[in-house]
């Protein structure tokens, strides 16, 4: 029996809804079916979804399909993810997250047999985070094997109701630009499902099971729900409200933090050599809901790893009013003018792309790097994200399953 003790106010996710309606259960009760899950994948109790189906035999699914990072969330960014065989729950889990772009997509084996394949991944609310494009690529391969897709839905934790950033354009198109989305979506993974099944035409058989008692403005405390980590450098609700932004520091030499306690609230480097002066002109641009502490660090790995970083910690003082893109602009843009010899663009290879640099992926078109670097403000660059949004956001509303 599931007993669940969560608050009568508390948001009710498609997965909790799924496993206490019997019409609902009936999708996936003594059928064939296989389920992209990870460890943020939990009822109101806090009780992971793969345990609740695989303790019931007429529950339990054929295999279970874990996307970067893996099941537990315990492996690093871009680090493959390795197929095994859980001994507890008596289920194969597969990667899909590998050495190349191929892997994340399910296999024919993957798939064969099946009567549906199941999405209850947590996301976080911005384009680059992998786990959407991941569902993306889920509902091709269904489209093609001709397989029911169905969609767990959950919260956005940083509110559905604002929108940042650009479209990233075709050319550009890799893991974290994916989707025709802006950088700060402000949808939920079942809206984007059916907003991406439509846009690209996809002959999928596609059900979302909606979350009950959520709507566009509420923020992660405000559903009542526990925040289990999706991914190491996302620990708390509150990281996911800075990511749109700081993860933009993903695609420089700046330190964003990885390798701390505070990914994403922290940044700086080893070169930065007057963090006083850094934080003073951060503060004097006056961004809505923010404000910028000197400090210093020493990351444990990634970035500056082993050396002592100095730079400044990201406060939020205001969640509504906070803008993360147009912050993540700012700061690299500040960044930059102080420091323009040492500051460099990341050029490895980031998720499994090699010859494009990785913030014009993050960005989604090379001309605002370009401005960026030819010393335009970050203010004025996100305002001409602005522009690239607009057909996005009237097209959006057909889709949406919350007010």
């Amino acid at each position: 029996m599931i007993v669940f003790l969560g608050s009568p106010k508390m948001v009710k996710t498609g997965a909790e809804r799924l496993l206490t309606d019997e019409n609902l259960l009936s999708l996936i009760k003594n059928r064939k079916w296989a389920l992209i899950c990870h460890q943020a994948s939990v009822d109101s109790n806090a009780n992971h979804l793969f345990d609740l189906v695989c303790a019931d035999d007429s529950l339990r699914p054929q295999r279970l399909l874990v996307p970067e990072h893996g099941l537990f969330g315990e492996q690093l960014y871009m680090e493959a993810v390795e197929d095994v065989f859980h001994e507890r729950l008596q289920v194969p889990v597969s990667s899909l997250y590998g050495n190349t772009f191929e892997s994340l997509t399910p296999k024919a084996h993957h798939l064969d047999g099946l009567d549906l394949l199941v999405f209850d991944l947590q996301d976080v609310g911005a384009r680059y985070y992998t786990y959407l494009a991941t569902m993306t690529m889920a509902m091709e391969a269904c489209s093609k094997a001709k397989i029911q897709f169905v969609v767990l839905d959950r919260p956005n934790p940083i509110g559905g109701a604002l929108i940042e950033g650009n479209i990233p354009l075709p050319t550009l198109k890799s893991f974290v630009s994916y989707l025709p989305v802006p950088n700060r979506h402000g949808m939920t993974a079942g809206e984007i499902a059916k907003f991406v099944r439509d846009q690209q035409k996809m002959d999928l058989e596609l059900t979302v099971i909606p979350c009950k008692g959520w709507d566009r403005r509420k923020l992660w405390p405000e559903t009542g729900l526990p925040f289990v980590p999706p991914s190491p450098n996302i620990p708390t609700w509150e990281t996911a409200l800075v990511y749109p932004g700081m993860c933009l520091l993903e695609g420089t030499n700046i330190s964003e933090g990885r390798g701390t306690t505070m990914p994403f609230f922290l940044f700086g480097a080893p070169w930065i050599t007057n963090p006083t002066r850094l934080v003073e002109e951060l503060n004097s641009q006056n961004l809505a809901g923010v404000r910028f502490r000197e400090t210093a660090f020493t990351p444990s790995h990634d970035k500056g790893a082993n050396s002592s970083c100095k730079g400044a910690q990201l406060i939020v003082t205001d969640s509504e009013q906070f803008r993360p893109l147009v912050t993540g602009l700012v700061i690299i843009a500040t960044i930059f003018a102080n420091y323009p010899d040492d500051f460099a663009l990341r050029t490895d290879t980031y998720e499994f792309v090699d010859d494009v640099p990785a913030l014009d992926l993050l960005l989604g078109d090379s001309s605002l790097r370009e401005a960026l670097l030819n010393g335009v403000p970050g203010v004025e660059i996100a305002r001409r994200m602005r522009d690239g949004r607009r057909d996005f956001i009237a097209i959006r509303e057909r889709y949406l399953l919350y007010r």
